[in-house]
């Protein structure tokens, strides 16, 4: 049995349709990110499953119980928001366990709760302090604590990690992960930052337009983008995509005289003529020295970025443009021709014209 099942859910505002049919399965202890740009729909399946929007058909199942129609309160779940909601009078103990006060739990055993989850998020010594005394890191503690207590099935965030800086981020995925991999209790996480995604998910569901462009492991989603979609919007600098034509066995590069050999994997999927794109992620490539390797990109540089542990090159191949992560010390300036070489199993196929990956043979 699914922990969380999301069964063609639809979602219509008057003619304009948000969501159009996901299909989303859970096991117990998975931690899944809607991942996406701002408008893509996953904030609205998210309260969908929370029962704070309503969907127009389709079936919300938790434990194997459907939860469309039943209160929020009831379904089993706990949610963090993007602002943090607390109580700016109550103490961030009473905040905490607020949500078992209602439900009339006895006092010990609130208080107990209170204080494992406030040990657990380290926060112990606050427990008496106010919203307005606390960092804003310390409220998103405080959020997440008063979600823990209540021991859902499943945990919704919504952008928890938005408002704060980026060494906060930094500290509080630590944490979130952390707390994950302890309690290993169901998770949805929405975000539109793909470096969250990345280093939180143990699946990744990359949404566009009200569907989903690929749903997979971190590793999945990175290395093998089912579309140009993902491929471009996954990864920091995003994926090189050159346009190409095929060509009796080879990738010609558009607007240059570059012939990559096609490598045999694709030979059956891409069809001769077919015009391509070629992905190549940028710490994929590295200076070419020596004799020229089989999968050689000449190529002169435009614009050279040092950001501490890498080297960020741009260069033009041609009238396209590639980026390369290069170590720190290489030797490359402005204006300088070279040449980039990258292994075969790093080159990825798209077909020009639907935007989808080519299926490799295995």
């Amino acid at each position: 049995m699914s922990a969380l099942e999301i069964r063609d859910i639809r979602k219509n505002y008057g003619a304009v349709e948000t969501l159009k049919g996901i299909d989303i399965a859970l096991e117990s202890g998975e931690f899944l990110v809607l991942l996406g740009s701002s408008g893509c729909g996953k904030s609205t399946l998210l309260n969908i499953i929370a029962g704070l929007a309503e969907a127009t058909s389709g079936e919300v199942l938790i434990g194997g119980r459907s939860v469309l129609g039943v209160h929020p309160k009831n379904r089993d779940i706990a949610m963090v928001f993007q602002s943090y909601a607390l109580y700016p009078n109550l103490t961030v103990h009473r905040n905490i366990g607020f949500g078992l006060e209602m439900r009339k739990v006895p006092a010990a055993e609130r208080d107990k709760a209170v204080h494992d989850a406030a040990k657990l998020l380290q926060i112990e010594p606050l427990l008496d302090r106010k919203p307005g005394q606390l960092s804003g890191g310390q409220r998103q503690r405080v959020a997440i604590g008063r979600a823990l207590v209540r021991k859902p099935q499943v945990f919704l965030f919504d952008e928890p990690l938005s408002n704060l800086d980026a060494k906060l981020r930094l500290e509080m995925r630590t944490e979130l992960k952390r707390l994950h991999q302890m309690l290993q209790t169901t998770v949805v996480y929405v975000t539109h930052d793909q470096i969250e995604a990345m280093t939180l998910a143990t699946r990744i569901a990359v949404m566009r337009d009200g569907r989903i462009e690929q749903l997979g492991t971190p590793e999945e989603i990175y290395n093998y983008p089912a579309t140009l979609y993902v491929a471009g919007f996954v990864g920091a600098p995003s994926m090189n995509m050159l346009q190409a034509t095929v060509e009796n066995g080879h990738l010609a590069i558009a607007g240059s005289d570059v012939r990559l050999t096609l490598p045999a994997r694709f030979r059956n999927a891409a069809p001769n003529g077919a015009p391509v794109v070629v992905g190549i992620r940028p710490e994929a490539l590295r200076l070419a020295t020596g004799t020229s390797p089989e999968f050689s990109l000449p190529v002169e540089i435009d614009v050279v970025e040092l950001t501490g542990p890498e080297l960020v090159t741009t260069a033009r191949i041609g009238n396209q443009r590639l980026t390369a992560c290069l170590p720190p010390r290489a030797r490359v300036a402005k204006g300088e021709p070279c040449a980039f070489t990258f292994d075969e199993d790093s080159l990825r196929l798209f077909d020009l014209a639907t935007g989808k990956a080519f299926e490799a043979a295995r």
